[in-house]
């Protein structure tokens, strides 16, 4: 354990989720950790944040360092996880500082795929690298409220390792999502594209008894790969691997932004 490492911890499933407790212990083999999660469950905002209403933060927990564990610090916010990550990070440089590293997770459900683009695991982790903060999101592929995390923190201890040793690239957050299944049964660690898919019939519309018409959302997942593809991160977590997807803040299409310049002639 690092002593002067300081890790910041954040969520999309509020700070009673069982995944962000045991991703703090963890963490706290590594460093001292500070957790800012959401109140309540904020699920699909993504890097949304709170403009119209003040945030108010709680300290609800706090440890000492102990032998081999860093300190604890959880506070709880009013806000999404982007407003958790920004408002840890406020912490950290009141204190004249960075942390030197984010963990967002350990997220109950699968972030592979498109849910990627909607989540708050992962909002939470472009925020923390909007600041050089190297930033990983961490899911497991179940929404049970206390599943067997035993694979999901064996293998993320491994991503986080590498990361700490080797950095990232600027600009580049990971997305990591684990099968929801016993650890001796996960085939390994592969690096991934995020997949191709989307979700259909996103909408059950009902009408109440005084006929006002409501809608909420369901939806059915529409996978766009071909069967087996072999680099799409949500097939590779169906097929028992743990999947790892570079994700990047700039989202900037390079090639079609020259393509475009070009056909359209546009001045250089």
């Amino acid at each position: 354990m690092d002593k002067t490492r300081e890790i910041l911890v954040t969520n999309d499933d509020g700070y009673m989720a069982r995944g962000i407790h045991v991703l703090a212990e963890m963490l706290r083999g590594l460093g001292n950790v500070t957790v800012v999660a959401p109140r309540e469950p904020q699920s699909g905002k993504s890097v949304s944040l709170t403009l119209d209403k003040p945030l108010m933060i709680d300290l609800v927990e706090k440890e000492e360092a102990d032998g081999e564990k860093g300190s604890l610090r959880v506070y709880t916010l009013t806000g999404t996880p982007a407003d958790c990550a920004k408002l840890g990070i406020n912490i950290y440089l009141h204190e004249g500082r960075l942390p030197d590293l984010l963990v967002s997770g350990i997220n109950h459900g699968s972030n592979a795929s498109a849910a990627s683009i909607y989540s708050g695991t992962l909002g939470a982790t472009a925020e923390g690298t909007l600041y050089d903060i190297p930033s990983v999101g961490l899911s497991i592929n179940t929404h049970a409220e206390n599943p067997d995390f035993e694979g999901t923190l064996f293998y993320g201890r491994k991503v986080i390792d590498w990361v700490l040793a080797d950095g990232l690239k600027r600009g580049i957050y990971l997305n990591v999502n684990v099968p929801a299944i016993p650890i001796d049964q996960i085939r390994g660690i592969r690096m991934a594209r995020q997949g191709l898919g989307r979700w259909v019939r996103e909408f059950d519309h009902r009408v109440t008894l005084r006929g006002k018409h409501y809608f909420w959302m369901v939806g059915d997942f529409e996978d766009e790969e071909p069967v087996g593809s072999p680099d799409a991160d949500h097939h590779l977590v169906d097929s028992g691997y743990v999947s790892i997807v570079p994700h990047r803040v700039d989202t900037t299409d390079y090639e079609e932004l020259e393509r475009l310049r070009d056909n359209w002639k546009l001045d250089r």
